[in-house]
């Protein structure tokens, strides 16, 4: 559910959706609790629950925050990832030019049919949580293939041949970690905290009696908003791969890979 909303919605809409839905929930929620329950416009119980509701509120943001921040954390690794991957993989490409004609050639092509697997055919994988070692495993095998059928003749070919080998096992290190990053989640538990936990707020915020009719819709519209731009943030930031503020695979278009499109 959360990768279909994340790939068939922009963020503008996603926080309509979101925001705009518990916003409204609330809002339906308090009208409805105050026709059931006139009595609680009375604000007997305030300050009973306005100390509940400071106290959980104080938890559930230090939890939100934690897990916000380190989702956040989390892409920009990401992100990092990625562009490091590309970078081993341009290193590969400039180091073949030290190489015979025909040997550059061959690396070259390893080259253009890896980066094309990853941008065509792993990405869309990764978008939808799918991240699969094997579409690009045979294309990683040719490159080592290409490097190992190929004897240095001088020492400048044999120093360009170890920087290249040394790359091409950081792009396999580096492309672990990316695979991986597209398949990690919030677990289930704290997944059930969060939306728990605003739904507790929520309740809480509810109970809170204020007399004038448009102070409370404030109130309860106000907390709902404030909680439902977090849950916003937790969505978009969950899946680095997903939605308008994922990861990128401009990285293997640019610089000396260019020239592989």
């Amino acid at each position: 559910m959360e990768l279909w909303l994340l790939n068939h919605f922009s963020t503008t809409e996603l926080t309509f959706l979101v925001v705009g839905g518990f916003v409204v929930l609330a809002v339906a929620c308090s009208l409805l609790t105050t026709r059931r329950f006139p009595a609680l416009t009375g604000g007997e119980n305030n300050d009973m629950v306005g100390v509940v509701l400071g106290m959980f509120g104080a938890i559930y943001g230090i939890i939100l925050a934690f897990v916000i921040v380190n989702l956040w954390t989390e892409l920009q690794d990401t992100q990092k990832v990625v562009s490091t991957e590309a970078t081993s993989i341009s290193q590969i490409a400039r180091d073949a030019k030290a190489f015979p004609p025909d040997v550059q050639t061959a690396v070259n092509a390893a080259i253009h049919d890896y980066v094309h697997a990853v941008v065509e055919q792993q990405w869309p994988l990764m978008r939808a949580g799918r991240g699969d070692f094997t579409v690009t495993a045979t294309k990683v095998d040719r490159m080592y293939q290409v490097l190992r059928e190929y004897e240095p003749q001088s020492q400048s070919e044999q120093a360009f041949y170890t920087e290249a080998l040394g790359s091409l096992n950081d792009t396999v290190g580096q492309r672990r970690d990316r695979i991986n990053e597209s398949r990690n989640e919030l677990p289930v538990l704290l997944q059930v905290l969060i939306v728990g936990g605003a739904l507790v707020i929520l309740a809480l915020t509810l109970l809170y009696g204020l007399r004038s009719p448009k102070v409370r819709l404030l109130f309860v519209g106000s907390v709902a908003a404030l909680i439902g731009f977090s849950l916003l943030l937790v969505l978009v930031l969950d899946r680095p791969f997903a939605g308008d503020l994922s990861v990128s695979p401009t990285p293997f278009k640019e610089s000396a890979l260019a020239q592989f499109w």
